[in-house]
């Protein structure tokens, strides 16, 4: 018989910290007993708790993730936040290595009027966004050249959650993320910056006039990154959320 007693124990064991609320969802997302059971083995092997459930919350979204795939961070809420508040009515958005489609979901819940493009290099990532992402427009290939070349200046918001840890960083990453998700979704290069100077050189003759790019950054690398976005001739805004310590800087172009 099962006992939520008895996964908790297990997954107290293994180490979880927060053991008492990953049984919950384990036991709410189970539609067997022997398939909780089968999920918290596979959690207490190290397999991300969002890998085991199939999904992940996201500005109170459910969104599917499939192992391997990047799994939203809260962090990134707050990007998804800042993108929302800048479309305006009928806006064409873009979601940029989308991963499992998170950001863009955002984007299609805050405003339905919106025509929504999203892509990855990925397969499974893209795989992932096309179920997140129903009716939508999901595209596999590297940044811009995956997108439809029709969208070139007429994008009003583009949202790039590229890559940002330094490569000499990723030995240092917690487990779950190290051992479990694509290198190439979180791998940024010797300074983590360049996937994002490769957005910002290429961002402006893909906006619309007024259109803005944003990324997600840390700290150290505000200067260099805004610097890349002035140089690729957007005008540059860094915001800054204490509670979540996420950093986006909102570039636009003039």
């Amino acid at each position: 018989m099962f006992s939520l007693s008895s996964l908790v124990g297990r997954l107290r064991a293994a180490g979880c910290v927060f053991a008492e609320q990953e049984a919950d969802l384990i036991a709410a997302t189970a539609r067997t007993p022997g398939e909780a059971t089968r999920m918290a083995a596979r959690r207490c092997a190290g397999l991300p708790l969002e890998h085991v459930l199939g999904w992940a919350l996201f500005c109170g979204l459910r969104i599917q993730v499939d192992p391997g795939v990047f799994v939203p961070r809260p962090r990134t809420e707050f990007l998804a936040h800042q993108a929302s508040a800048l479309l305006t009515p009928h806006a064409l958005a873009v979601d940029l290595c989308c991963g499992s489609g998170a950001l863009g979901a955002v984007l299609a819940a805050a405003r339905s009027d919106i025509t929504l493009h999203a892509a990855d290099i990925d397969p499974a990532g893209v795989a992932c966004a096309r179920r997140n992402l129903p009716g939508h427009n999901v595209h596999q290939g590297d940044l811009f050249a995956a997108l439809p070349p029709d969208l070139r200046g007429r994008i009003d918001v583009l949202v790039a959650n590229v890559p940002y840890v330094p490569t000499d960083r990723i030995a240092l990453l917690p487990p779950e993320a190290r051992l479990h998700e694509a290198r190439h979704a979180l791998d940024g290069g010797a300074d983590g910056l360049g996937p994002v100077r490769r957005v910002a050189a290429q961002a402006r003759e893909w906006l619309a006039p007024g259109g803005h790019v944003l990324v997600e950054v840390e700290q150290e690398q505000v200067p260099a990154a805004t610097a890349a976005f002035t140089r690729g001739g957007l005008s540059c805004r860094v915001h800054l959320d204490h509670d979540r310590e996420a950093i986006v800087l909102v570039a636009a172009r003039p």
